[in-house]
């Protein structure tokens, strides 16, 4: 790769690490490329990405970004999770070094917080900006349907009653 190209690849992931909320490093020694496409398909359908990336590269796109922090982490054979919803890289990373050993949580970071592999574990723990949109929108529904349950119960009562008297008049 010529300097260039290098130059191209850093401004790209630096491009890439100001959209993320949330970046997980990891140390994926040994996985097989049908791994690694698992890996990169199940981020993809979370909405988040995984590079794998020379650490030299990595250290000087992260330089002056918000996750500058996690430089120390890249060492070895690492490669980067992250994405826009501050949960959904750390969820898929953690759920898949679950399944496979070979890859090892480093830490990461959520904004200008480093976090260590506890840290990382804990935000995939977390809901995703998804299921909170969920829940919120159950808790502003739960009241309107509570509402009109309310609203109709006095008129199904006076449906009854007068049904009644019909069949006290059809009975006579």
């Amino acid at each position: 790769m010529d300097r260039s190209e290098k130059t191209k690849l850093v401004e790209s992931l630096r491009d890439t690490l100001s959209e993320a909320a949330a970046v997980v490093v990891t140390q994926q020694s040994g996985l097989t490329v049908a791994e690694v496409t698992e890996l990169r398909r199940r981020m993809r359908a979370a909405g988040a990405g995984f590079k794998v990336t020379k650490n030299r590269l990595a250290r000087l796109a992260i330089a002056g970004t918000k996750f500058e922090g996690v430089g120390p982490m890249l060492a070895g054979p690492t490669a980067i999770a992250l994405s826009k919803d501050p949960v959904a890289a750390a969820k898929v990373v953690v759920d898949y070094a679950k399944q496979n050993e070979k890859l090892k949580i480093v830490g990461g970071a959520f904004g200008s917080q480093v976090l260590d592999a506890d840290g990382v574990k804990a935000l995939a723990s977390l809901p995703s900006i998804e299921e909170l949109r969920g829940k919120i929108v159950g808790i502003l529904q739960t009241p309107a349907a509570r509402l009109v349950g309310v609203l109709q119960a006095p008129g199904g009562q006076v449906a009854r009653v007068l049904a009644a008297y019909a069949r006290q008049d059809e009975a006579a």
